[in-house]
């Protein structure tokens, strides 16, 4: 069993903090950002997910004529989401993030079992599948409405809708939400046969949408791109959402897996260079946040070699 409960590299440490200043000196961060996407790339490449290829398919897909259509006017980006993340200066809020996303999602799960010689298809499926899995032996007994928060260019909602109407044989009502809707034009294109109810883009803190209107709330690695207090608001806006007994699901990075832990400086220094709020991410509370908006006690599994789930009941 591990004890510590989060990496070295992160938080109020001396490592962490030699790392942070490494990452705001310009120059290094400029490299650091490069490399980071590299080793993405290659991971992806080396394993046959064709990034280039990906890329010049979503740009000719008609994709870019849905921006308009997807975009809601009336939305703030919040200050927490204009800062660069992603090896992108742009974050999420441009088409490169857009076209890449897919890519860089198979490019994750080969990262998890890198000592087995796993396709990117196999990956995938093994890191949707166990986060499936946690659902079905923790998540609500009767699953009518979806809402997937974070949903990006649709990877983990298109998953996550199949996965329930196949396991209750009914039709189940599937909602993906994000803020950029450069993600949500390609999720709406890649969701050829329409089996997603709407894609929407709003404020995850502030949905719109109607009280008491899911049995399910996700975000599937979300939370670790986001300030604390951002979060704290998105969880007591999934509280509002659900059905008496629904359920809220995340599934993240596992501040206390060895694997996290354990990383080589390079490749935590790369992370960190990418994802602002990492310090923030690791020394966050969630099981505690999630009570503190009303929740019941979560139940939190490791669900594989660098990621756990955390579900809770309204």
């Amino acid at each position: 069993m591990n004890n510590k409960i989060k990496p070295d590299w992160a938080g109020e440490t001396v490592l962490s903090n030699f790392v942070n200043l490494l990452i705001q000196t310009k120059p290094v961060y400029k490299l650091m950002k490069n490399q980071a996407r590299q080793v993405l790339i290659k991971t992806a490449e080396k394993k046959g997910v064709p990034w280039r290829k990906n890329y010049e398919v979503l740009e000719a897909s008609g994709a870019k004529q849905l921006l308009a259509e997807v975009t809601n006017p009336d939305v703030v980006y919040p200050d927490y989401y204009k800062v660069p993340f992603h090896a992108y200066s742009e974050g999420n809020l441009c088409w490169e993030a857009a076209f890449e996303t897919e890519s860089a999602t198979y490019a994750m799960a080969l990262r998890v079992w890198p000592q087995e010689d796993l396709t990117w298809e196999a990956a995938h499926a093994r890191l949707r599948g166990s986060f499936h899995q946690v659902l079905a032996t923790h998540g609500p007994e009767q699953v009518r409405d979806i809402l997937d928060i974070g949903c990006s260019v649709g990877v983990s909602t298109l998953a996550l809708h199949r996965y329930y109407q196949q396991k209750q044989g009914h039709p189940v009502r599937t909602v993906g939400l994000d803020l950029s809707p450069y993600m949500l034009a390609v999720a709406k294109t890649r969701d050829v046969n329409h089996e997603i109810s709407e894609w929407l883009h709003a404020r995850a803190e502030d949905t719109g949408l109607p009280d008491n209107s899911f049995d399910l709330v996700t975000l599937q690695f979300v939370t670790h791109e986001l300030p604390d207090y951002a979060s704290k608001a998105i969880f007591a806006e999934a509280r509002r959402l659900l059905r008496p007994g629904g359920v809220i699901a995340l599934v993240d990075n596992n501040p206390r897996s060895p694997v996290i832990q354990n990383l080589p400086p390079v490749l935590f220094t790369l992370m960190k260079s990418t994802e602002p709020w990492s310090d923030n991410y690791y020394t966050f509370d969630i099981e505690a946040t999630l009570q503190a908006v009303g929740f019941t006690e979560p139940i939190t599994v490791a669900s594989d070699p660098r990621h756990r789930t955390i579900v809770a009941r309204s």
